[in-house]
């Protein structure tokens, strides 16, 4: 027997470049390969490695065509066309005819995309009569609007390793469906979901098979980068997040030996850069600080570079744990803020505090980590005045601002106090659709904010020296920049001088209309100073307008 596990290309408009090898498919491949070392199972990528090609905007995103009318190469820049990021719908179909598979497994991953994973489905069903079964965290949330389409004949809730192997023994042995955990079927055309069970633990699962796809394959400041996880699932339970949908068998924790042991494999395959894909790595610290000190022990410096892609969540985070880290391979620290309010922490059901959150920041700065702080914009539960104050607290402070739009996600606890999502809404679950206004703010006052933490960031990044520099020196200063930052000093001195902000395009400067100036002006009048990455001050006692 053949499986065939596909990744399906995406359509946005915009594309991340890393973390897409397709982890989750090759930890199925691993467990299919230890407990039915019979059947065949290929992993295909069609999404990473294919190129992109412009599409149109699909009808129910054509409200954001004032918001991205230009191609624009200012340093401030949003976004302008949509795109197909991977192989055609079309060459998918072909691929897998070639491949003959006896069953084709489609991941859907995100649910701004399942379109996609449906596409594919389809297109498959085209040209060849195979069974098709589909997974993934839309699956999860989503089973019966996912069984509703004719072209999924079976599909997986939760994590997927234990339920597809009992459905290939079951599928092998010709007995029934109905006793597979986690299932969903159409027997006699009518949707069925079995009952959800427990997984393999998660410690007895093996390394996730990588071999179909090679460690030159995915790559990091040109080194191979591989995808691993020490935990599954996360202790919090945040009001905007629906991991737990996945991840119902709660957190679990691989044994920090078992961790390790992937580590030496993957050294050994080839691979120098390890990104952490968990959801909470330092949830517990004993167990991260005995892989950061084996690590030190066994690998010389500069061997491996170590990297939290994800995020990480800074409430279990403290000096000695910092320090180990920067000494393991890592060199910057992404964390997720959310928001400086409270009050609104509280009420995501965030553990996390300010006063934390200040002072790893402060520790990390000392340890010379490069650090990437998130705001989520958009809230539902912020004003506009909360939005300003974090943005301007992380102004001033050494990280870059990781502005993110707010998207409702199926499934999660916040969702369930909004009317029930429909498919257009479930397809505006990115942050790119900005979907999501209330009494508080309008999409302009998003769209101005996202970009206000782009120009910030610009500022962060200059060349500034110790001594600091006042506003009025950046406006003038045009030595030693390169000439995209020259160009991004030319549209600031504009957007100061006219009050009106410009995107570069080959015909010239042309204003963005619905960037809002007294916003902005509003967030650079609460500041006193930019603090950049390294620590030096742009002083702002007197804005020069």
């Amino acid at each position: 027997m053949k499986v065939l596990l596909i990744q399906p290309p995406i359509r946005d408009f915009y594309d991340t470049q890393i973390r897409l090898q397709p982890l989750g498919l090759c930890t199925l491949k691993a467990a299919v390969g230890k407990h039915l070392p019979e059947v065949e199972v290929v992993v295909k990528d069609y999404h990473q490695g294919h190129g992109r090609r412009t599409i149109p905007y699909p009808p129910e995103l054509s409200y954001l065509k004032e918001f991205y009318p230009f191609p624009d190469r200012s340093p401030f820049s949003m976004f302008h066309n949509y795109y197909h990021f991977g192989a055609t719908f079309q060459e998918i179909a072909r691929d897998v005819m070639d491949e003959r598979p006896d069953l084709v497994g489609i991941s859907s991953l995100f649910s701004a995309y399942h379109r996609e994973a449906l596409a594919c489905a389809e297109e498959i069903k085209k040209i060849q009569n195979v069974p098709v079964l589909m997974g993934g965290s839309h699956v999860s949330a989503s089973p019966m609007d996912t069984l509703e389409n004719r072209t999924v004949d079976f599909l997986i809730r939760g994590e997927g390793e234990r339920p597809l192997v009992e459905f290939l023994k079951a599928w092998l042995s010709g007995g029934g469906l109905e006793k597979v955990p986690n299932l969903g079927f159409r027997p006699q055309g009518q949707p069925v979901l079995n009952p959800m069970e427990k997984n393999y633990p998660f410690e007895e699962l093996p390394p996730p098979d990588f071999s179909d796809l090679g460690p030159g394959r995915y790559l990091f400041e040109k080194k191979p980068l591989c995808f691993i996880t020490s935990s599954r699932g996360c202790p919090h339970r945040c009001a905007f997040c629906s991991v737990h949908l996945t991840f119902r068998d709660g957190f679990q924790r691989r044994s920090p030996g078992n961790v390790l042991s992937e580590i030496r494999q993957r050294y050994q395959e080839g691979y120098r850069v390890l990104d952490f894909e968990d959801d909470n790595l330092t949830f517990r610290k004993e167990d991260f600080r005995q892989i950061l000190e084996a690590l030190i022990e066994e690998f010389p410096q500069g061997e491996l570079r170590l990297a939290a892609m994800n995020g990480l969540s800074y409430v279990s985070l403290d000096g000695e744990i910092l320090a180990l880290m920067k000494r393991a391979g890592f060199k910057g620290l992404n964390i997720s803020l959310v928001t400086s309010n409270s009050p609104v922490l509280s009420e995501l059901r965030r553990p996390h505090t300010l006063e934390k959150y200040l002072e790893v920041v402060s520790q990390a700065h000392a340890l010379g980590f490069h650090i990437v702080s998130y705001q989520i914009l958009g809230l539902p539960y912020e004003t506009l005045d909360d939005m300003v104050n974090t943005i301007t607290l992380m102004a001033s402070l050494p990280v870059l601002i990781g502005a993110s739009v707010f998207y409702l996600t199926p499934g999660c606890p916040m969702a369930m106090e909004f009317p029930k999502m429909t498919e257009a809404d479930i397809f505006k679950s990115r942050s790119t659709a900005m979907a999501v206004e209330t009494e508080n703010f309008r999409r302009e006052d998003v769209y101005t904010l996202f970009i206000a933490s782009r120009i910030i960031n610009f500022l962060k990044s200059l060349p500034v020296p110790d001594n600091g520099w006042t506003m009025g020196q950046v406006l003038d200063t045009e030595q030693q920049l390169g000439k995209r930052q020259q160009l991004g000093i030319e549209i600031l001195r504009r957007l100061y001088e006219k009050r009106e902000l410009c995107a570069a395009t080959k015909e010239g400067l042309k204003v963005l209309r619905p960037f809002k100036a007294d916003l902005f002006f509003r967030v650079m009048d609460r500041l006193k100073f930019i603090r950049t990455t390294e620590g030096r001050k742009i002083l702002l006692p007197a804005l020069p307008r």
